[in-house]
């Protein structure tokens, strides 16, 4: 008797265990690690930052005029920047603004400067925070339908030659265009 005793709570254990084995495998597919909830951004490499940085540089020198330019990431921060020999001290500050603004509000700077203009409503912008600067020469760099930061370019006699440099650093490194080709 006792040795049926022993089988029998011997196959409820085994019982026990292949319910608790099979609950698991079923459990399996519907457990997710954390890092897959985890978003996924694209992030501007270091050598396109550069790149950029340098097609922009050589499109306003061409055309004799000395700047700074700077690249920011999707956030903002400061990735790279590069200043001309001869470019004013204040180019500094007001490429790497132009670049946090184009990439923090997603658009060409000359079109929020426009926006402000015709929208009294909107001038608030300009007080958002003492980083945003309203001023042409800031474009999203925007890379496989994401934008993974922003170039600003300041120091040309003018905002539209300020963009176009900035758009000869989207060009050289395949982000979308965000300022219109020449006529």
């Amino acid at each position: 008797m006792a040795c049926v005793h022993l089988h029998h709570r011997r196959a409820v254990t085994m019982a026990y265990r292949l319910m608790i084995a099979m609950a698991f495998v079923m459990l399996m597919p519907y457990t997710v690690p954390a890092s897959d909830e985890l978003p996924k951004e694209a992030v501007l490499p270091m050598e396109l930052a550069g790149k950029a940085i340098q097609a922009s540089l050589e499109a306003c020198n061409k055309d004799g005029y000395r700047v700074s330019v700077s690249v920011v990431d999707r956030a903002g921060v400061l990735r790279a920047m590069a200043r001309a020999d001869g470019a004013g001290p204040h180019t500094v500050d007001s490429s790497r603004k132009k670049a946090y603004t184009a990439a923090s509000l997603r658009r060409p700077t000359t079109e929020l400067a426009e926006l402000i203009n015709k929208v009294p409503t909107m001038q608030a912008l300009r007080e958002m925070n003492d980083q945003v600067l309203m001023l042409g020469g800031g474009l999203p760099i925007e890379i496989g339908g994401e934008i993974v930061g922003g170039i600003g370019v300041g120091g040309a006699p003018g905002a539209h030659l300020d963009d176009a440099c900035a758009q000869a650093g989207l060009d050289a490194i395949g982000a979308a265009p965000k300022v219109p080709a020449p006529k």
